[in-house]
């Protein structure tokens, strides 16, 4: 995003309270932090209903050369200015506060009701497969196959052994960060989902969880500092990788994300029998799908559920479409006198 685009995206706030629009912003971080800690609802998606998803993008790509420059030559107020620090902060707050009020139910959901759980995201994730696949305007063979050689490699990384036990390591939760992050800057895409199919979403909400009632862990902490940091890498680095691939091949690399997204859906499969009844603590264990006999109750409630979920993400979507058609109509009378003089 180029500088004129960043300058656009800042709202004059001139006339308003500060504190007030502070709140607003820290509200919204509240949203996206709630949506980010469910798999299948994409955070990048709340922001762009929430009209702060542009701004949020120029913040990140000014963390640049000129930026540094200002730090180095302790310009403070110039550095803090040109990074839109203010939105950042308030932003990142209300965002940790929605993260932390949400871990601990989706770690009881996750303990106690897993099959229903994962039946919801199950249709959040097919619904949000739809609305990547909706951004190519024309598909053609190419994109068919780009779309199953995704499916095929995110099966194949599912499956693998290494992802159903990961290593105990920091340098793993760092990883875990870096790529899971930069499902914001994609609309559709959860960061939360990325977590769960490296076997660290309940890792990471059980920490936090932890963290929020107060059990103060000198382990827990450092992973949620190293993880933070692999976020914060993953937002100033591969995020502007992904930028640059969806500016050159954004049709072909939209149809690897739909395809990954397909494919790791046998990740979210619930119908799930628990394969190490011995191992007491959830993130230890390992899971062994299988097809249901009949058709009980439970099977029911769990494509009800399914349904809910594509219905619940199409509808945020429908919203979002909306609300961005008004703002650029808004935007576009605004522009016309000025056009006109």
């Amino acid at each position: 995003m180029n500088d004129e685009s960043s300058n656009t995206s800042a709202p004059d706030h001139s006339g308003q309270n500060p504190f007030s629009t502070d709140f607003r912003i820290a509200s919204c971080g509240f949203a996206m932090g709630a949506a980010d800690i469910v798999p299948g609802v994409s955070g990048g998606t709340v922001a762009l209903i929430l009209g702060v998803y542009e701004r949020l993008i120029a913040a990140i790509t000014r963390c640049d050369a000129t930026f540094l420059k200002l730090l180095f030559s302790r310009q403070w107020r110039a550095a803090a200015d040109h990074i839109d620090l203010r939105f950042i902060t308030a932003l990142g707050c209300g965002i940790a506060v929605g993260i932390g009020g949400l871990a601990s139910l989706m770690t009881y959901l996750l303990s106690n009701q897993m099959s229903f759980t994962f039946a919801v995201f199950t249709g959040m994730i097919i619904a949000s497969s739809m609305i990547v696949a909706r951004r190519i305007p024309k598909w053609n063979i190419q994109l068919v196959g780009m779309l199953l050689l995704g499916s095929v490699v995110a099966l194949r990384l599912v499956t693998l052994s290494v992802l159903q036990n990961p290593p105990e390591s920091l340098w793993y939760l760092y990883l875990c960060g870096m790529i899971g992050i930069t499902a914001m800057i994609l609309p559709g895409i959860s960061g939360a989902f990325i977590l769960l199919l490296l076997n660290r979403y309940h890792y990471i909400t059980d920490s936090i969880k932890g963290l929020v009632h107060g059990n103060i862990d000198i382990a827990v902490i450092t992973a949620l500092f190293v993880f933070g940091m692999g976020c914060l890498t993953g937002l100033l680095s591969f995020s502007r990788v992904l930028r640059w691939l969806l500016s050159r091949y954004h049709d072909e690399t939209m149809a690897v994300l739909c395809g990954f997204m397909l494919g790791s859906l046998y990740k979210l499969w619930p119908f799930q029998r628990d394969a190490t009844p011995d191992v007491e603590k959830f993130k230890h264990k390992t899971f062994e799908n299988f097809i249901p006999d009949a058709f009980t109750s439970q099977v029911w409630v769990a494509i009800v559920l399914c349904v809910c979920g594509v219905s619940v993400v199409l509808l945020l979507d429908v919203f979002g479409r909306r609300t961005d058609r008004t703002r650029t109509a808004e935007s576009d009378r605004q522009t016309q006198p000025t056009a006109g003089q």
